[in-house]
């Protein structure tokens, strides 16, 4: 009968752990079944027998006189009958019966070894694994768990997901894969190898071992969009300038290229020429449609606007935005495509917008506080037209403007009409003033006129004129 140690040998051989982690994994579970079996508050340690193999429990006391626990201390006469030697202060060994542990302490031993191995385990394949993410594998389908496979590495298993899966493809149990490892976790839902056929990385590694300038360095892939089934867009970029990089990719008559394709069951690729200037790269990325400009909108938020023509609009979108979709992810930019005929009626539209009224900053040289007019701009009013044209309720509507607000806000308005008024108001008045004064001196005798009171009519400001339709109070 092969002795416990002959037996931690063997299982260690077979999942590669250390004979010594099994081993403490061993005397961990026999110590938690002899304290269930014995009850005891005595302390335990378990020690392997050399001769024989097996595992022994035993218990440890001090020596001492007088003994004050007796579940911690023997008696020095207690303790001489096992050790002759024995003095105060040594430590002696009792040995346990491990034959009267039972059915129950035995299957908790056996849960306990089971779980420490299982822990071992995790940590040989993730010190083996960690490093190899995005490392292509190949592996054989082991079996299907619901949606997910589960292949076979050879050292250990690993999980094929759902999602990791191309739509194109479908696997029956037996078969040989290439897939790229994706993550390597020790706990949680995703412990384990999981390995994936939908990442970009894995149609980068096919790459590198399809086109030799790529293997040699000749040709470098700068980025990889995909959508996993449909299409992928790589960039390359030739550190060499007699060596063609999307050429080199294609291969003669395309043999390089339609290898990895049929790899990918049918999945479409294009291969893009990088370049720094991401007008260029977006052009390219863009292919098959023609470009007809590119604007950089916002260089620090990377926003890019593509005009094209009216033919090459579908073409640039792709089938369900998925031309520039993937574009945009290839470069890292936000991407806006519009026609000529949109831009121009987008220029058209702003400039109509800037001859349509005053712009609300002339407020600021009449008295409106900065702050406030942010407030105005953020909440839509653009124009000083607009800003008249508004009632003091809707006005304070505006998140942070209130009737204090409201009354700087209509001052300045006011001051801002009256200083458009004030030049051609004072010449009108004169002539009011004649128009007045000439009857008079024609009905009237030069006596009674040099007498009597001149009577001259005010120009009254009409509100209308100042806030067009406004609610807001006109200073008199």
């Amino acid at each position: 009968m092969a002795s416990i140690y002959q037996s931690i040998e063997i299982l260690s051989k077979e999942k590669g752990i250390d004979p010594q982690i099994v081993l403490d994994a061993v005397k961990d579970a026999m110590l938690v079944a002899a304290r269930k079996q014995f009850k005891s508050t005595d302390d335990l340690v378990a020690d392997l027998d050399e001769k024989t193999g097996n595992i022994i429990i035993y218990s440890v006391k001090i020596v001492a006189d007088p003994v004050t626990d007796a579940t911690k201390e023997v008696s020095l006469a207690e303790a001489r009958r096992y050790d002759k030697a024995a003095e105060v202060g040594a430590v002696i060994r009792f040995a346990k019966p491990t034959e009267l542990l039972g059915r129950i302490s035995a299957q908790t031993a056996k849960q306990v070894i089971l779980q420490k191995v299982r822990e071992a385990e995790r940590e040989n394949i993730f010190a083996e694994y960690s490093g190899r993410v995005g490392e292509l594998v190949n592996c054989t389908i082991k079996r299907v768990e619901g949606p997910d496979l589960v292949v076979d590495l050879g050292k250990t298993e690993a999980r094929l997901g759902k999602k990791e899966q191309s739509r194109l493809e479908n696997f029956s149990v037996g078969e040989r894969v290439r897939a790229v490892i994706r993550s390597v976790d020790k706990t949680g839902k995703n412990a384990g190898v999981i390995v994936s056929r939908a990442a970009p990385e894995l149609v980068m590694r096919l790459f590198e071992q399809e086109v030799p300038e790529i293997y040699d360095g000749t040709v470098v892939i700068r980025g990889c969009a995909r959508e996993a089934g449909e299409r992928t867009k790589i960039a390359v970029l030739s550190r060499d300038r007699d060596v063609d990089c999307v050429g080199a990719c294609v291969g003669m008559k395309g043999m390089r290229v339609q290898s990895i394709i049929r790899e990918l069951r049918g999945e479409k690729i294009d291969i893009i020429e990088f370049s720094d200037d991401p007008v260029v790269f977006a052009t390219h990325a863009l292919s098959p449609a023609k470009i007809s400009r590119v604007a950089i909108i916002d260089s620090v938020e990377k926003h890019m606007e593509v005009i094209v023509e009216d033919s090459q609009l579908s073409l640039a979108i792709g089938k369900k935005g998925q031309n520039v979709r993937l574009a945009a992810k290839l470069l890292g930019w936000r991407i806006d495509i519009k026609t000529e005929e949109e831009k121009r009626q987008e220029v058209e539209a702003h400039m109509a917008a800037l001859s349509a009224g005053t712009p609300l900053s002339v407020l600021l040289d009449h008295q409106l506080p900065e702050p406030v007019l942010e407030l105005l701009l953020v909440g839509g009013i653009g124009t000083v037209e607009k800003l008249g044209s508004m009632t003091p309720e809707e006005l304070e509507l505006i998140a942070g403007i209130d009737a204090s607000v409201v009354e700087t806000i209509g001052a300045s308005v006011n001051a801002f009409y009256n200083h458009l008024d004030a030049p051609a108001g004072e010449p009108q008045a004169e002539e009011q003033v004649e128009a007045v004064a000439e009857p008079a001196v024609e009905n009237q005798p030069e006596s009674e006129l040099a007498n009597a009171p001149a009577v001259v009519e005010q120009p009254v400001a009409d509100e209308s004129d100042t806030m067009g339709n406004s609610g807001l109070p006109v200073e008199q």
